[in-house]
């Protein structure tokens, strides 16, 4: 049996009965499925409440109940039903899992030839998992959602995933990785429809981005309300990962928001959001990332929109810099031409970042470029491109990477053909 058929039927056996405990805390250890090894530094979570374990593995959660969860940075999540007393500590196996993604728009998981696309090459290739527009870049939510405020505001107006629950149940049985992007903080509905959440001009007007699109104030706490809630149903429907991208201040100038636009300001209110988002989402055994800005790996500052690398880290699971060479307009230091230079992109902004937090390399899972070049020659990036950014990220150690292409058009083009 091939590994990749090993992650399918695991996928599908979503509980494993154990003996439980009767008493007042639940012990036990988490392991590697295959090397037996102990797990230090997982997340062990039952009810509400949460344990991280030691250098042994072992773990004690203050709490008793009837399902015990638990994940760890580089593996899939874990879970065992507890079903009668027992007097040894309780073992949890988690299994090694690197992701390497595609990204399926608002649109593009729910328009067929897209998503057949992508999971062809899924089962081709060495990909393994999707990034699924949940709340997409317009603000509209892609299943029917049970929050009120998303009806209220028209983020209902269109919906592209029919069968949420029935999507999210055939990807695993393909042994998919599921990872939920949710747009924060650019919400042109919510914006609209609550003008008092809505990014102002000093002439108090609406602010809209170059795409025409509006944004709420990241100080405000409603708007942070909304995104949880969405991030709390995205969880329990069973995605992997919550993935939180635009969580920032807008990259322009001379706006008003409901507090002092400070660099102390800007970086408490996003440091703050992704804090108590991490808190909400203790119980559904979700991994948390974000996406950052490439610049954000090399800026001491938040490079003026409330992300300061060291600042974001602690609350999240995943660090996602967005590391594709077009963005890099002005270089990094000795290259001044990203788009000829894709695999120093990658690897020195992510070594950068790791020398500025001291972090395991496991803990970074980039954003590679798979679109045409807009910045520099216009070039198409194709098998070099896609290849060297891959191979840096791979060198690196990160885990996993992620291909964009906002038109969700991939080919084979720079990618290992399964089992080779």
């Amino acid at each position: 049996m091939g590994y990749r058929e090993f992650i399918m039927i695991l996928s599908m056996i979503f509980f494993l009965p154990i003996p439980g405990d009767t008493i007042g805390y639940t012990a036990g250890k988490v392991i590697d499925f295959f090397t037996e090894r102990p797990i230090k530094g997982a997340f062990v979570t039952m009810n509400n409440e949460a344990a991280v374990t030691d250098e042994d593995g072992m773990f004690v959660v203050k709490t008793m109940g009837n399902r015990l969860s638990a994940r760890a940075y580089g593996y899939r999540r874990g879970e065992v039903v507890i079903t009668t007393p027992l007097t040894t500590p309780h073992l949890i196996r988690l299994v090694p899992f690197t992701p390497k993604a595609l990204y399926l728009s608002f649109y593009g998981i729910g328009y067929r030839s897209l998503r057949e696309s992508a999971l062809r090459l899924i089962e081709e290739t060495d990909l393994n998992a999707l990034v699924i527009d949940v709340k997409g870049d317009k603000g509209m939510i892609a299943y029917k959602s049970s929050i009120p405020l998303a009806s209220k505001i028209g983020a209902q107006r269109i919906i592209t995933i029919k069968d949420v629950e029935g999507l999210i149940k055939s990807l695993r049985e393909k042994g998919i990785y599921l990872i939920a992007r949710i747009v924060v903080f650019k919400d042109n509905l919510l914006a609209l429809a609550r003008p008092d959440l809505a990014v102002k001009t000093y002439d108090g007007m609406t602010w809209s981005d170059r795409e025409n699109l509006a944004w709420v104030d990241p100080f405000k706490k409603e708007t942070w309300d909304y995104n949880m809630d969405i991030a709390v149903e995205a969880a329990q429907y069973g995605f992997d990962e919550i993935q939180f991208d635009y969580v920032r201040f807008p990259d322009a100038a001379w706006l008003k928001f409901s507090m002092p636009n400070t660099e102390e300001n800007r970086v408490n209110a996003i440091s703050g959001f992704l804090m108590e988002a991490k808190n909400r989402l203790i119980p559904y055994n979700v991994f948390l990332s974000a996406d950052i800005f490439g610049y954000v790996c090399w800026n001491l500052n938040d490079t003026d929109i409330g992300q300061r690398l060291e600042d974001l880290t602690p609350h999240l699971d995943y660090i996602s810099p967005m590391l594709y060479p077009s963005g890099f307009q002005y270089g990094i230091p000795s290259y001044r031409n990203p788009v000829i230079h894709p695999y120093e992109i990658v690897y020195l902004s992510l070594k950068k970042a790791q020398e500025r937090t001291q972090l395991p390399s496991v803990r970074f899972r980039p954003w590679l470029q798979a679109f045409r070049d807009y910045a520099f020659d216009g070039r198409y990036f194709t098998d070099r491109e896609i290849s060297a950014q891959i191979n840096a990220a791979e060198r690196f150690g990160s885990h996993g990477w992620m291909l964009w292409n906002p038109q969700n058009i991939y080919s084979h083009k720079g990618l290992k053909m399964e089992g080779g």
